[in-house]
């Protein structure tokens, strides 16, 4: 029986979201790597296995609001240090919560997706918000994101690793905890979405 990285079985995991069953992907691979043979492909990346999709968020963790987030020490979109850094934290993980860590990635991200955001429409000169439904494939990216950028920036210049950040932030939406940069982005935009209807 296959394992992610020959440790952890995804037997058992179940996705309790349902408009996120079928995008959270839970084939795993020894080694998560498909070298983005599905690149081009509409809605590929929801195909591929979720700690896959993780350790690509961590070689390039995208922007942050139209600025280019850091982009040194670990961001370098090196593989095969991405693919440490999650085998390490992913270790972490199963030490501090005591289960298994893809079961607790999945429920962080079901946790940290944001149902709803806002869009920005010009009406006649003026513009204003307008509070929209999030797609699920989204909704997966950007709890991928606000995780992996939380940790970034609070391992920016700080002692601690980014392993250690990146565990923390993800226990946290695990838990659906406020100190959790996913979650409490998640919830600000809920709540923005929510005064602009």
């Amino acid at each position: 029986m296959i394992k992610a990285f020959n440790r952890w079985s995804t037997e058992g995991i179940e996705v309790q979201d349902p408009g996120l069953r079928s995008y959270i992907t839970l084939e795993p691979r020894v080694v998560p790597k498909t070298g983005a043979r599905y690149a081009g492909n509409r809605f590929h990346k929801s195909k591929t296995f979720i700690v896959e999709r993780l350790i690509n968020k961590i070689m390039i963790p995208g922007h942050k609001s139209k600025k280019h987030f850091k982009s040194s020490g670990l961001i370098t979109g090196k593989a095969s240090t991405a693919y440490n850094l999650v085998e390490k934290t992913l270790t972490k993980i199963e030490q501090t919560t005591k289960e298994n860590p893809v079961k607790v990635l999945v429920k962080a991200i079901e946790n940290a997706a944001p149902r709803e955001e806002i869009i920005t429409i010009e009406y006649g000169g003026a513009r204003y918000p307008k509070a929209v439904e999030c797609a699920p494939q989204r909704r997966v990216d950007i709890a991928l994101r606000l995780m992996v950028q939380g940790a970034y920036h609070k391992s920016f210049n700080n002692k601690k690793s980014f392993v250690d950040f990146l565990t923390e932030e993800i226990t946290g939406a695990y838990y659906s905890d406020q100190k959790s940069h996913a979650i409490s982005k998640k919830n600000e935009v809920e709540r923005q979405a929510d005064s602009s209807r």
